[in-house]
């Protein structure tokens, strides 16, 4: 992992971060930890919020009370920054989404693409190949 810039956190990565079931679950709580450690901020998006409530209803079946109390820390602990997708950063992203028509990424991913570039962060705590198609580093395999 690399030192300075900040580091993105998408679904997979909050997924994989909460639940113990998860594959790559210590591996992830330890690189958000060293992150952390390096003075890193953490970054993910209003839209990938929307995801991980989704996620956390339907596939992992997290009460609600849960889910409620994990999204409410990510939105108060002051090293996180959750950027809400502007209409100018949604626009951004519906046409990297149109310009790749041989990817099948999301317009989640597309978001947190744009994200990524505009602010130079170059390392996603992701299981999702995705983002490595896009040129950013998965830190979950």
């Amino acid at each position: 992992m690399s030192s300075g810039s900040s580091l993105f956190v998408d679904t997979a990565g909050w997924a994989a971060y909460y639940d113990a079931g998860e594959v790559q679950h210590q591996d992830a709580k330890l690189l958000y930890k060293l992150a952390l450690s390096e003075e890193r901020g953490i970054v993910t998006t209003n839209f990938v919020i929307t995801e991980v409530v989704g996620l956390f209803t339907s596939r992992l079946r997290v009460p609600r009370q849960t889910t409620i109390a994990f999204i409410d820390q990510l939105k108060n602990t002051s090293y996180i920054e959750i950027v809400h997708i502007s209409p100018l950063l949604d626009d951004q992203a519906w046409e990297l989404l149109k310009s790749r028509p041989d990817k099948d990424w999301s317009l989640v991913d597309c978001a947190s693409f744009v994200v990524m570039r505009q602010r130079g962060i170059t390392e996603a705590l992701t299981t999702d190949h995705h983002c490595e198609q896009a040129g950013f580093a998965r830190l979950l395999r």
